[in-house]
């Protein structure tokens, strides 16, 4: 178990140092995974990394790290993340009283009331993924800026 631990560690730090050597300033690094993990918050399996590169070729951010940032959705994370999204939506555009229970609604029912979902998901991706981003920018450009001033590495 401890050797488990270990090397999952040993691999965490070598991704950690893979980012801190990514060419760019800090400010180009950290733009690029914010919107990485905007991108990676919206349900949107197999484009998440194309429109992450997008955006952060229309905000000057670093492409690769833009890609990486959208695996905050992955096969592990995508029904918390995205049950969380539409309770942050369905909190915002208000609970529609045929859906009050997710658990109880029929395949047929999900298909009827496809827009309402849908609506309510996007908007709490929207939100959940426009609030992650800044707060993982900020953190990720005060990391860099610190790191970059001591030219240290991890």
């Amino acid at each position: 178990m401890i050797s488990i631990v270990f090397k999952l560690s040993q691999r965490l730090k070598n991704v950690f140092l893979w980012i801190w050597k990514q060419d760019g300033t800090p400010a180009e690094r950290a733009r690029g995974i914010a919107v990485g993990i905007f991108s990676g918050c919206f349900p949107f399996f197999g484009f998440q990394s194309l429109i992450g590169i997008c955006l952060a070729s229309l905000v000057r951010g670093h492409h690769l790290l833009a890609a990486m940032g959208t695996w905050i959705s992955n096969p592990f994370t995508y029904i918390p993340l995205y049950l969380f999204n539409y309770k942050v939506g369905a909190f915002l555009l208000g609970q529609d009283s045929t859906l009050n229970n997710l658990s109880q609604l029929s395949q047929k029912q999900m298909w009827n009331e496809g827009l309402l979902i849908s609506n309510r998901i996007l908007l709490g991706s929207f939100i959940v993924g426009l609030s992650s981003g800044l707060f993982m920018g900020c953190i990720s450009y005060m990391l860099f800026k610190k790191l970059h001033k001591k030219n240290t590495f991890l």
